[in-house]
C-alpha cells in the first residue's frame, strides 16, 4: 500500500489574496484560511516579525 504525502504550497492564485501562503497553509491544516489569515495579522502587530516569515514563507514554499 503506498501512502500519499500531504504536501505544503501556496494556493493557486484564485484562492489566494497575495502570495497564498495563508490559503496554502490553511489547505495543508484542513482549516478556514480566513482563520490563518486573522492568525498572521495578529502574528504581524502582536511580534512584529510576521511580515517578515510570510516573505520568507512566499519565497520557500513553492506554488500548486
Amino acid at each position: 500500500m503506498v501512502k500519499k504525502v500531504k504536501r505544503l504550497y501556496r494556493a493557486s492564485e484564485k484562492d489566494s489574496m497575495i502570495g497564498g501562503v495563508c490559503a496554502g497553509i490553511a489547505d495543508y491544516f484542513n482549516v478556514d484560511p480566513t482563520l490563518v489569515r486573522l492568525f498572521w495579522v495578529l502574528f504581524i502587530f502582536g511580534w512584529g516579525t510576521g511580515i517578515l516569515a510570510y516573505l520568507i514563507a512566499w519565497i520557500i514554499i513553492p506554488r500548486k
